[in-house]
């Protein structure tokens, strides 16, 4: 036991070092003083190559910055919090543009003027996370009604009338469902109710239904996770109904293992980590070079998307947080060994030691295809947020192994090479 304390404190070290060192990079780099917001699009450096600021990396950054304001008290400062109410505001004032106060832009200009607005609901849901979570850390009410506003609009969009998201029908379109949808509807249930009784029970029903409909994504007797299934959860065909991302599924089974733990529900729990941490891990790790595969097809065809076999931050993330959950919540060492490959591999690969920050993409052979590290799509989020899980995690588990005797199990390996 001696031994995996070791091991587990020298990455609790190493992931709590690294999460400073993000934290830091975008706090000096992605401020925007004059508007408010945050520029997201950074070079290698920290260099602002574009300022359009998209709205829901916008409500990630103020999300995660509250965030880490709440739970570290080494990130208590001033300038997070300010900055984060900053963003908050900018949102406020220029994201629900369309129908006037309904819809969010996707994207914005610097100074707030819309520049596209997307058929979809994703926008709004980080505009509820960055909502509420300002809210737990000011107590200013205003900011609790947007979220909640906003999270009812989003519910009636998905499940009554999508009418308002400006998506037209088509004839030839698939009845399908994206896994995207229920999973993040469910995180928004887990944000809300968080220490909320009220709102937990007025979305309860909602979180069930969002897990009973990530769920039925589980196909092929159980041996395949699909990103898409027909609205009566059947697999579809085609591309479309072959389509994997091992990446989501893991992220969606965390958002699973935290549903089913807050239930009470073992044989759940047993079963998410069999079919949404184990299976698509198994699936989506590359055999030759390493790291996590983007996209897959099921029948193990080519996929379609020309990034396929690109190895991307975000996967990667979402592994190491679910593992390490799924080895808190069972015990099993096969978990905790497959996080340490996984963050042994990410920190190798994805880390950056001269500037700061992860490189987003890398390809299949792990070395580095854009120096970016922001974009439309990356910005201050799975990154920190991975971090910030895994420390509090390993914190956890390492005060566990202090309180029991020593039980005899075999120890990882320890520091990672690089």
């Amino acid at each position: 036991m001696e031994k995996e304390q070791e091991t587990l404190q020298t990455w609790k070290e190493r992931v709590g070092q690294e999460l400073d060192r993000v934290v830091a990079f975008w706090m000096e780099h992605s401020h925007d003083q004059e508007y408010g917001g945050f520029f997201t699009c950074l070079g290698r450096d920290g260099h602002v190559y574009d300022d359009l600021k998209y709205v829901w990396l916008q409500g990630r950054q103020v999300w995660m910055y509250c965030h880490l304001y709440r739970k570290f008290e080494r990130f208590r400062c001033p300038e997070l919090l300010d900055s984060a109410k900053a963003g908050g505001e900018f949102l406020l004032r220029y994201a629900r543009v369309a129908p006037p106060g309904k819809k969010c832009a996707f994207v914005l200009t610097r100074d707030g003027r819309p520049v596209k607005v997307q058929r979809t609901i994703f926008s709004e849901c980080f505009y509820t996370m960055a909502m509420n979570e300002l809210w737990r850390v000011t107590g200013e009410a205003h900011y609790q009604r947007e979220a909640v506003e906003m999270m009812d609009q989003i519910v009636y969009w998905v499940r009554k009338d999508p009418s308002g998201l400006g998506r037209p029908w088509l004839p030839g379109t698939p009845a399908s469902e994206s896994m995207a949808v229920p999973m993040m509807l469910l995180n928004l249930v887990e944000q809300l109710g968080e220490a909320d009784d009220e709102l937990a029970g007025k979305y309860a029903e909602l979180g069930d239904w969002c897990a009973q409909r990530i769920l039925q994504h589980v196909q092929r007797d159980g041996q395949a996770v699909l990103e898409n299934v027909s609205e009566d959860g059947k697999e579809l065909s085609g591309c479309l109904g072959r389509h994997q991302n091992p990446g989501h599924a893991l992220e969606a089974g965390w958002f699973l293992l935290r549903h089913a733990i807050r239930k009470g529900d073992p044989e759940l729990r047993v079963h998410i980590i069999d079919k949404f941490l184990l299976l698509p891990f198994r699936s989506g790790w590359d055999p030759d070079h390493g790291g996590l595969f983007y996209f897959q097809d099921v029948d193990g065809l080519c996929p379609t998307q020309l990034e396929w076999s690109m190895k991307l931050w975000w996967p990667h993330s979402e592994a190491m947080i679910a593992l390490l959950m799924g080895y808190s919540d069972s015990g099993d060492p096969a978990l905790l060994h497959l996080f340490y490959q996984v963050a042994e591999y990410t920190f190798c690969q994805f880390r950056d030691p001269e500037y700061g920050e992860w490189f987003g993409y890398l390809n299949r052979e792990g070395t580095v295809a854009l120096t970016i590290k922001g974009g439309p799509f990356k910005g201050c989020f799975h990154v920190p947020r991975c971090l910030a899980m895994c420390e509090e995690m390993l914190d956890a588990l390492l005060s566990r192994l202090a309180q029991v005797p020593d039980r005899g199990a075999a120890s990882p390996s320890a520091d990672p090479a690089c």
